[in-house]
């Protein structure tokens, strides 16, 4: 499968872990954003916002690592228009009120709980 994986700065950590276990399990990320600088200039932030958004058209799925940022919403709804199959992670039970409706809509898949567990859950899903 092609991934993308969307989620705050704050949690670099995270993304490179599923994402280096995903790769290692034989799939393709399209876009590793956390090799990135924070971007600091209009030109900066173009080529980050395009690569972005071009990874999130060419990937089959799309990842949310919650807590996330602005950008990670913005993937997040173009996931949802462009009807890619979503799994939103967080690392506790989400409080529906005070999440986002988008959250909520059909075809967005929740797991919540310990990071690994969740890895393991996709990689089994795609076999």
């Amino acid at each position: 499968m092609k991934f993308y994986i969307a989620s705050g700065l704050d949690n670099k950590e995270k993304v490179q872990l599923v994402r280096d276990k995903l790769l290692e399990s034989g799939h393709t990320h399209t876009y590793d954003w956390t090799k990135n600088n924070r971007a600091s200039t209009e030109e900066e932030l173009r080529k980050i916002g395009t690569d972005e958004r071009n990874a999130v058209l060419e990937s089959d799925v799309v990842i949310v690592l919650l807590p996330g940022g602005k950008g990670t919403h913005t993937e997040l709804g173009m996931a949802i228009g462009l009807e890619k199959e979503i799994y939103l992670f967080s690392s506790d039970k989400l409080d529906p009120t005070t999440a986002t409706t988008f959250y909520y809509v059909d075809g967005i898949n929740h797991y919540d709980g310990d990071i690994d567990s969740f890895v393991s859950y996709l990689i089994e899903l795609d076999r």
